[in-house]
């Protein structure tokens, strides 16, 4: 028999969790709801993290999950990383994306490229109070990612970095960044090579904070890098193999952004069911209205399909399988999820979902970053119908 559970008032299929994902799960909702839910509006209006949050949230063990227990880590999987990301997402999609981005992005290009010195060098401390940072956009390089301004000149046993990346997510709070730059321009992608670069070496500088929509908690700034000097041994893999690293973590964070999108949905359906049962109009709740039941009822039919999506390719890519066209699908139909779920959370609370006293209206606000960041919606729909067309 199916094993199913009746939760914020939808049903919720089981089996695809194992015991002990379950209770990680529990254990980061009570988190979320416990330490998280009280500073959210607090965070977004001063557009930065709480300072308390941070080494909570290292003591819970969900920042780099997947760490092996020979480096100090727990050895956790990444569907553990990605239930962490959804269930700090259903009450702060800007946690929840700090989460990760430490956890998808860059322990996962540490742990997938990085030499066994640089392992046992960052891997501890990105378990116990570091924040990376992952730098890979530019002005000029958004969807062409790959068209890099930004150079590493060899210069005898060292690289000398020039150039600036702009809106790089978990800026402010990181010591640790892989920065990707360009030894070769002449070669185009293959002339892209990634860097460890720690804060307060010198020439490398972190800049302006980004004032934005959505996600204000989240710190997005612009890295400076004038003559930033570091020695060969912070190549992060092979010269000129940054942009194998690049493609091969973002196809994993793609389901890590999915992962930020479904909670932000759960989260603002929560919100619109409760708000129906209090909300009374003609001498009853709205919730007693037919149209707000098929309201409800189609949000939550999309939510359950999203949730399926995302563990789908999380299992995917746990077993070793090709996951790519899954992950693109899923981070394109989540996002529109979320942004769909959201606007009709806003129109449920009618008037008091556009006010900041009602948690709706961020909600509102954060879910358009869905379709941006890690591959605009038009870059997953060009991978979808290359792989698709490809295979017959």
């Amino acid at each position: 028999m199916t094993n199913i559970a009746v939760e914020n008032g939808l049903r919720m299929p089981l089996t695809s969790l194992t015991h002990d994902e379950q209770i990680l799960r529990d254990s980061v909702r009570r988190f979320a709801q416990d330490k998280i839910a009280p500073l959210v509006r607090e965070m977004d209006e001063a557009q930065k993290i709480h300072p308390s949050l941070l080494p909570q949230l290292f003591d819970l063990g969900i920042l780099g999950m997947e760490v092996p227990e020979q480096y100090g880590g727990f050895g956790g999987s990444f569907m553990g990383a990605i239930l962490a990301v959804e269930e700090i997402s259903t009450v702060d999609p800007a946690i929840g994306v700090l989460v990760d981005v430490q956890n998808t992005l860059t322990v996962n290009a540490l742990l997938h490229w990085g030499t066994e010195e640089q392992k046992l060098k960052y891997l501890p401390r990105l378990i116990t109070d570091t924040i990376c940072s992952y730098a890979l956009s530019e002005a000029s390089s958004g969807s062409d990612a790959f068209s890099l301004k930004t150079q590493a000149r060899r210069d005898g046993d060292d690289f000398v970095l020039t150039g600036r990346k702009l809106w790089i997510s978990n800026a402010a709070e990181a010591n640790l960044f892989i920065v990707f730059a360009t030894v070769d321009p002449a070669a185009g992608y293959k002339g892209i090579t990634a860097f460890l670069i720690e804060r307060g070496t010198p020439g490398f500088q972190v800049g302006t904070k980004e004032d934005k929509l959505g996600i204000r908690a989240s710190s997005t700034c612009e890295l400076l890098l004038d003559d930033c000097r570091l020695p060969a041994a912070n190549v992060l893999g092979e010269l000129g193999k940054g942009y194998k690293i690049a493609i091969e973590t973002l196809n994993e964070g793609r389901i890590g952004i999915a992962a930020q999108m479904l909670g932000l949905a759960q989260g603002a359906w929560n919100h619109a069911a409760k708000y129906s049962q209090q909300r009374e109009q003609f001498g009853k709740p709205i919730s007693e209205f037919q149209v707000v039941q098929f309201t409800l009822s189609e949000m939550a039919t999309e939510i359950e399909a999203a949730r399926l999506m995302v563990y789908n390719a999380a299992r995917m890519k746990e077993a070793g399988l090709p996951f790519v066209k899954e992950a693109a699908m899923t981070k394109l139909f989540v996002s529109q999820v979320a942004e769909r779920i959201a606007s009709q959370a806003v129109e449920i609370f009618g008037g008091y979902g556009f006010v900041k006293d009602y948690p709706v209206e961020k909600l509102y606000r954060d879910a358009k970053i869905g379709k941006i960041y890690e591959g605009t919606s038009n870059m997953q729909l060009a991978t979808i119908s290359k792989l698709i067309l490809s295979a017959n």
